[in-house]
């Protein structure tokens, strides 16, 4: 597959925008800087920020076993994703395929591109089906999104599925592998150079605990990475954020404990759940959260409200009728929810 015969025409001939700190990197460098209009009083955010994010993709690519040029940082995964979009897909032309139910900002960000939208629902298990989709596809199809573990429905994706889709569909592949760190599958990052067309997305919002600094990280060959990065923003990431990620990127021993309590948590949950008359159904679940399905979500989920406790009323998704999404809490969040259940 030639990745250069899917970029749009516009972003294979664009020249992106050279900032200051691209044209001279070296900031740690005893020179007078006063090439970028810059505050010259000293605030410790009067300069600009790494527009390269060198420091964090560094830590990111000796944990991950990959080449720093293998990775693109975003603010949040919706902005890689709304990179991806603008550098593959022509507006009012092109279409993605998504298979529902799932994460809402992939509809969300091809309708803001005016990208068309093609539905393949899941299995009655959460599952794709490989043959269905790539039934679906035309020549206008781009990029196919799988969600996995998916959300809502928390289960990772059958291997052999999405084997052939990598190898079958003529587009790019996005894998959002947000809830990744809690699942016992490993991730597609290890397979990335078998797949050109293979794009796994993270972020730091789940496990790391981070989802206030906004951080999405884009893992895939240096082809794609290098057109996404003529079309991000030149400090997409600012200062603030680049020092939590370092910061939390360097305690591995508190995320993996942090990993550790979550799925601990996330199995005496499901076993409190399953003593309830109105949970009808567990979903198995890969991620930080569990679905399942109640007698009458909207009725238990506004009950749950009345007793200060929030939930995610998931019954309008498509295979999610009555079902009710949960994420893990702490110890004491989780007795509070059991307890309010209990009483319902």
């Amino acid at each position: 597959m030639k990745i250069q015969n899917l970029i749009r025409d516009n972003v294979k001939s664009l020249r992106p925008y050279s900032s200051a700190r691209d044209e001279y990197k070296d900031t740690t460098a005893n020179m007078v800087f006063l090439d970028a209009n810059e505050n010259p009083f000293n605030t410790g955010y009067n300069r600009y920020p790494d527009p390269q994010q060198l420091t964090v993709k560094d830590l990111l690519a000796e944990q991950k076993n990959i080449g720093r040029d293998h990775i693109l940082l975003g603010n949040g995964s919706d902005e890689v994703l709304d990179l991806i979009f603008r550098a593959f897909c022509n507006p009012n032309m092109d279409n993605i395929i998504i298979l529902p139910p799932t994460y809402g900002m992939y509809e969300v960000l091809a309708n803001v591109n005016a990208v068309d939208v093609i539905k393949v629902n899941l299995s009655e298990a959460f599952q794709p089906n490989a043959k269905m989709i790539l039934d679906s596809v035309n020549q206008n199809s781009k990029l196919l999104f799988l969600c996995s573990p998916n959300n809502p429905s928390g289960n990772s994706f059958n291997t052999k599925e999405v084997e052939e889709l990598l190898l079958k569909f003529k587009g790019i592949i996005v894998i959002d592998e947000a809830y990744i760190d809690f699942s016992e599958q490993k991730s597609w990052l290890n397979r990335l150079d078998e797949f050109p067309n293979l794009i796994v997305t993270q972020t730091l919002s789940k496990a790391y605990g981070m989802a206030g600094i906004r951080l999405g990280i884009c893992y895939a060959s240096k082809d794609i990475i290098s057109i996404l990065n003529k079309i991000k923003p030149p400090y997409n990431i600012n200062s603030l954020t680049q020092e939590k990620a370092i910061e939390q990127l360097l305690k591995t021993e508190v995320l993996i404990h942090q990993i550790s309590a979550i799925k601990s948590q996330r199995e005496i949950l499901e076993v409190e759940l399953n003593k309830l008359e109105y949970v009808k159904q567990i979903h198995p679940s890969d991620a930080n959260f569990l679905l399942i399905k109640v007698d009458d979500a909207n009725k238990r989920y506004n009950q749950l409200i009345e007793k200060g406790i929030v939930v995610r009323n998931r019954t309008t998704q498509p295979l999610c009728e009555n079902c009710l999404r949960i994420t893990v809490g702490t110890k004491q969040d989780n007795q509070n929810l059991i307890e309010a259940l209990k009483t319902l």
